[in-house]
């Protein structure tokens, strides 16, 4: 299960002990029990828990988020709502069925995007070197062989901040456009257009942007070449006004 921060990003400060049970001990050993009940189960069970105490704020919508990712689909969503509004109240199913119709009819506009090898989850974690937003499926685990491969996916428009991948020896960064229209730029040189089937060879050391055209969704696979030495330098945004050139 993915590590639950949500806790210390708004309640840290005011209410830190708060903060870490609902992280370490709510999300991080209960939630973490899949041999007792899958995640699936769980997702259920809480649903039907907030549905039954009449919550129907940020916190209903954040766990049907999660039931999608684990597992629970349209279909049987609507039957848990349904079975549950039995014994949990007609208004109280209404209720939940507006939250989870809006999370999975967003959730399925948004898996047309990404190409075959899907979208992936919010890049939350580089969104401070993006300009709109970005996606990442990992396709590989960190540390799991010598190659780590992603497909990064960016909205209309989006584009990451210029970059350098160092290293003093191999190195670099491999591009495979897999759907969607493109952008790819050099320091010093042309921006190259970028379609399906397209492979772009970064070399280390050089400093370059990619991205989304203004009115296409645009997904790479982005494979990191092993090298000595290898680290990655943000720099400054791609400006609107170097963007909005291309054409």
């Amino acid at each position: 299960m993915v590590k639950q921060t949500a806790g210390r990003d708004n309640l840290g400060d005011f209410a830190p002990k708060f903060a870490e049970l609902n992280d370490d001990v709510l999300f991080g050993e209960v939630w973490s029990r899949e041999g007792e009940l899958s995640l699936k189960t769980r997702s259920m069970i809480t649903i039907v828990a907030l549905m039954s105490k009449g919550i129907f704020d940020s916190s209903l919508k954040s766990h049907i988020e999660n039931a999608k990712k684990n597992g629970i689909t349209k279909s049987e969503m609507a039957e848990i709502i349904t079975h549950a509004a039995f014994y949990a109240g007609w208004p109280n199913a209404w209720a939940v069925f507006r939250v989870a119709k809006e999370v999975y009819e967003r959730c399925d506009e948004q898996e047309t995007h990404g190409g075959m090898f899907g979208l992936g989850e919010p890049n939350i974690n580089f969104a401070k070197y993006f300009i709109g937003n970005s996606y990442l499926n990992p396709l590989t685990k960190p540390g799991e062989g010598t190659i780590f491969l992603a497909n990064v996916t960016f909205e209309p428009g989006c584009r990451n901040n210029w970059h350098i991948h160092h290293a003093t020896k191999d190195g670099g960064q491999i591009l495979i456009c897999v759907d969607g229209e493109g952008w790819y730029q050099e320091e010093g040189k042309d921006a190259r257009s970028l379609k399906p089937g397209d492979v772009v060879i970064i070399p280390a050391n050089v400093k370059h942007w990619h991205g989304a055209k203004k009115d296409s969704w645009f997904s790479h696979l982005a494979i990191e070449v092993p090298g000595e030495n290898t680290r990655n330098e943000w720099c400054e945004p791609v400006t609107n006004e170097e963007y909005n050139k291309l054409n």
